[in-house]
């Protein structure tokens, strides 16, 4: 009986089909081209009103030979395929995996989606690690541009927002949106780099690239439960396809790509500032691990990780109890993945060379702007696979939380200018600085994400507490603390400097020297800047300088280049104290503003720059005004 129902949508389906052929085989300025247009115009009409009655989340798919094929799971991802990044969209149906391109619309044609390939279920594997293959060689996209699209979107944000305060044209808002839409697509085409791979038993494989850990354990558990039922492998006829892929449209639950153009102007565009996130403790593990979690927040689109605990070993109740302070740019969610940390060498992931630890479980909460908007710790337990996260969060703007504040206690090193600190130390460069770059060296310089990842919040205040006392113990501190930690210590120090290292008065004619065009006079200019610095904060800069130049080195393990050390220290560095900066507002964008980038390209400038050294610097007494 269903077959039989079938029969007159087959026939529109096939006649849709052939209609399609004979325009691109039919001349423009034939007579007939315009009557095959209303034929196929009719016929997609008709198709479209019949799928309109389809609940794309309560109705199965029903295919001729009346099988049952119902929408599991569908998302924009990142397929490299030829060599090269493509936006696809994957459809999970309950016995099938398609991959689909969104097809661009046309004047007075509906959305269609063009199907690329698709694999039975009954035939998907996931190759295991000794049957990976390595990635292809793919041209990474570098660090800077990836900022440098961030700041171009953030300024086109400000953009559009001042357009509406001040009732602009229609028309130069969209102009704007078109803009952005094309940055942030762009974006969402070049920024993830976690593989995940498919294979059919036919011998093709396929490789996707995600942002998150998340994402790709979300859909392989998907895959792996559906398997988990009898399937049977077959294959589908062209007009099947046609048809299966038709029905896509109406079906999906993912309608634009994961991108802020894409979303009405009344929906919240996230939070800007710093989240503060203890990881207290989990419960409801079956045997004895070695465990640790990690934090995501979505930026621009995309997820970024941003902390990590330490591993808590062999129990099935770990007690963490670390805090941590993660920066967010328009975020929206915040994602807790708890780990099963793998110490066998021989498990190790070809596609990035990184041993593979196992998910126990993860969980993603909304960040309600309300509710962590408020001077107390709201305590929160996440719940994943059985497994119970329990937390605290709080957030807090960015102008609070980069305020430099002056000690009120000259005895300390912390808030304390750095000229009086290596007067009372007789040191040329503060001993802080000294012992936390010596320790990095040691044991931290392979470390991924060294300076990006968090430190462990109460570590690095109680290192705080510990330098500013002076104690005894701080060696042994420094020896037995997570070296995250002491990064972030590093980093606090100059954060909380009373003025920036490269000084209030000097970060004018930074930002214009490092906007001369002129490769000789942006030379002479930054040299000359670097003279007139005070010897201590000269001293301690080019200490610094080494150091980080030493950690890039290691950039295959760390995974740190000289684009992201100065993207971490760039703005702790020059970021003038908060007399100076007169009042900025904060705005949405300042994270990535104009100020913000050429913060870092400042850094970036002395960090590519061949070794310079002290003596040199003062012995050469050619001076060059620094006016632009």
């Amino acid at each position: 009986m269903e077959a039989l129902l079938y029969k007159p949508i087959d026939r529109v389906t096939r006649s849709t089909l052939v209609l399609h052929d004979l325009l691109k085989h039919t001349p423009v300025d034939h007579p007939d081209y315009p009557l095959l247009q209303d034929a196929l115009r009719i016929s997609q009409n008709f198709l479209s009103s019949i799928n309109e009655d389809i609940d794309p989340r309560r109705t199965a798919v029903t295919t001729p030979k009346g099988e049952t094929r119902q929408l599991v799971r569908d998302g924009f991802l990142v397929e490299l395929s030829e060599n090269s990044r493509k936006l696809r969209h994957l459809f999970l149906f309950t016995d099938l995996l398609l991959c689909a391109k969104l097809k661009k619309a046309t004047v007075g044609k509906h959305q269609q989606y063009d199907c690329k390939w698709y694999i039975p279920l009954a035939d998907l594997v996931f190759p295991s690690l000794e049957e990976s293959e390595p990635i292809p060689q793919l041209h990474a996209t570098p660090d800077h541009e990836i900022e440098e699209m961030k700041a171009k979107i953030s300024v086109l944000k400000s953009e559009i927002q001042k357009e509406k305060k001040a009732k602009g044209s229609s028309r130069t808002i969209e102009r704007l949106k078109k803009k952005m839409f094309e940055y942030e697509s762009w974006l969402l085409l070049f920024s993830p780099t976690i593989p995940f791979r498919i294979h059919n038993k036919n011998g093709k494989s396929y490789l996707f690239l995600l942002s998150s850990d998340y994402e790709r354990s979300e859909w392989r558990e998907a895959i792996q439960k559906l398997q988990k039922k009898d399937l049977q492998a077959f294959a589908l006829s062209s007009l099947e396809l046609q048809f299966l892929t038709g029905t896509c449209l109406k079906l999906r639950t993912v309608h634009n790509m994961p991108i802020i153009s894409n979303k009405d102007d009344d929906e919240s565009s996230g939070l800007y500032g710093f989240l503060h996130v203890i990881v207290h403790s989990a419960k409801g593990f079956d045997h004895s691990a070695n465990l640790y979690c990690t934090l995501e927040v979505d930026s621009f689109g995309y997820f970024v990780s941003k902390a990590k605990t330490r591993v808590f070993r062999d129990t099935t109740e770990p007690e963490w109890n670390e805090e941590f302070e993660i920066e967010l740019e328009g975020s929206q969610y915040l994602r807790i993945l708890c780990y099963e940390k793998c110490y066998d060498k021989s498990k190790l992931n070809k596609d990035n060379n990184e041993i593979v630890d196992k998910i126990m479980g993860k969980g993603q909460i909304q960040l309600d702007p309300q509710a962590v908007q408020s001077k107390n710790w709201h305590v929160d337990v996440i719940e994943m696979n059985g497994i119970k996260v329990e937390f605290s969060m709080k957030f807090s703007s960015r102008d609070m939380s980069l305020k430099r504040t002056p000690s009120k206690k000259q005895t300390g090193v912390f808030g304390v200018k750095i000229s009086v600190v290596t007067k009372r130390e007789r040191s040329k460069v503060p001993y802080i600085v000294r012992q936390c770059i010596e320790e990095v060296e040691k044991r931290g310089i392979e470390e991924v994400g060294i300076y990006r990842i968090s430190g462990v919040a109460t570590d690095i205040q109680a290192l705080k507490a510990a330098f500013d006392a002076n104690s005894k113990d701080i060696l042994m501190m420094l020896s037995d603390m997570d070296i995250n930690a002491i990064a972030g210590t590093l980093k606090l120090y100059f954060r909380e400097l009373p003025e920036p290292l490269l000084t209030d008065k000097l970060y004018l004619a930074f930002m214009e020297g490092i906007a001369l065009s002129d490769p000789a006079a942006r030379e002479n200019c930054m040299m000359h800047l670097l003279r007139s610095l005070p010897d201590p904060n000269l001293m301690t800069f080019l200490f610094l300088l080494q150091h980080l130049k030493r950690v890039a080195e290691k950039e295959p393990l760390n995974k740190m280049s000289l684009h992201n050390l100065a993207t971490v220290f760039g703005p702790t560095l020059l970021r003038p104290s908060e007399v100076e900066s007169k009042g900025h507002t904060n705005l949405a964008s300042d994270i990535w503003s104009h100020d913000v980038m050429a913060q870092v390209q400042v850094l970036l400038y002395y960090l590519q720059h061949p070794p310079i050294s002290f003596s040199e610097l003062k012995r050469n007494t050619l001076y060059y005004s620094t006016d632009v």
